[in-house]
């Protein structure tokens, strides 16, 4: 019964036979032609689409990205122009524009820190550049003006002087400020430094016991680079810590000492007695040369 089932005349064998080396043919045909186009129309390797060596292909990562410039801007009326070159990306410039058509104001600096996908090192960089219009500020600071005044001067200009206070005029690059007697309001007059890297570098040089080179100022998270050419350090006076009557926890508060360095000194205290140098740690490998060098400055015997 099997046999007679798939008995078939002489035929309708070949036309069987004639159909399958026909679509054994095609089948090899389209192998062979997808992996020859695949071979030569598709990259193997993303190197091979910016590869130096083959001007001729296409590249896909052309696109240099421009370093972002400061400049001081008014969020309110700033163009789409000068927010792409503060840094800012294009969709969130798209947002600024929407914000202010729906009405939206920036009445101070820190309004602008709202800006969604904003870092707070961004904010950091911009806000000493951020000046705000006193016409966008709230209309009760014309009331508080005046009273404060007394009437001897016109409210806007009181607005503007406010403002000024607030944020000082920066110096050129002709002037200096002493970075170890300078205070907040003097430092604000630095390009790039704003209210919150001012009080920073107060903190930091409260913490160290004074400078003794702007270079320290690299030691503070963040701090913009291009301010430290107008900052100099004049006749330096540091507040110095005796490491032979502090306990633990007192001298590992100094930014330059650790826990494992604090501890190294009271182990040497109670082992060999008072220090009459930082040169009697040196065998510690808490010591290296470059630590007891950076430490000197601040510590008496």
């Amino acid at each position: 019964m099997i046999r007679e089932f798939f008995y078939l005349q002489k035929s309708d064998r070949k036309v069987i036979l004639t159909l399958l080396c026909v679509i054994v043919v095609a089948l090899g045909i389209i192998f062979l032609t997808g992996e020859g186009s695949s071979g030569t129309s598709i990259p193997s390797s993303p190197s091979q689409t910016s590869s130096p060596s083959n001007p001729s292909s296409p590249s896909y990562a052309s696109y240099t990205r421009k370093e972002p410039e400061r400049f001081v801007f008014d969020p309110n009326t700033a163009d789409s122009t000068q927010l792409l070159r503060l840094g800012l990306k294009p969709w969130q410039v798209r947002n600024i524009y929407k914000y202010r058509a729906a009405g939206g104001i920036y009445r101070r600096p820190l309004d602008f820190a709202k800006l969604y996908g904003l870092t707070v090192k961004q904010y950091r960089e911009l806000e000493p550049y951020i000046r705000i219009s006193s016409d966008y500020l709230p209309a009760s600071t014309l009331v508080e003006a005046e009273k404060s005044s007394a009437g001897t001067y016109p409210e806007n200009m009181m607005v503007h002087d406010s403002a000024k206070r607030r944020y000082p005029m920066k110096i050129s690059e002709a002037e200096h400020v002493v970075l170890n007697t300078a205070d907040t309001t003097a430092l604000m007059t630095v390009p790039g430094i704003g209210p919150y890297f001012a009080r920073k570098i107060m903190e930091y040089g409260e913490r160290l016991g004074g400078y003794i080179s702007v270079n320290q100022l690299d030691e503070i998270d963040g701090f913009p680079l291009s301010s430290k050419k107008y900052l100099v350090v004049s006749h330096p006076q540091t507040r110095k810590l005796n490491i032979n009557k502090l306990s633990l926890n007192e001298l590992k508060k100094h930014p330059y000492i650790n826990f494992y360095q604090a501890r190294a000194i009271t182990d040497y205290r109670r082992l060999h007695g008072p220090l009459k140098s930082l040169q009697d740690l040196r065998l510690s490998k808490d010591f290296p040369p470059e630590v007891i060098e950076r430490l000197s400055p601040y510590v008496a015997y």
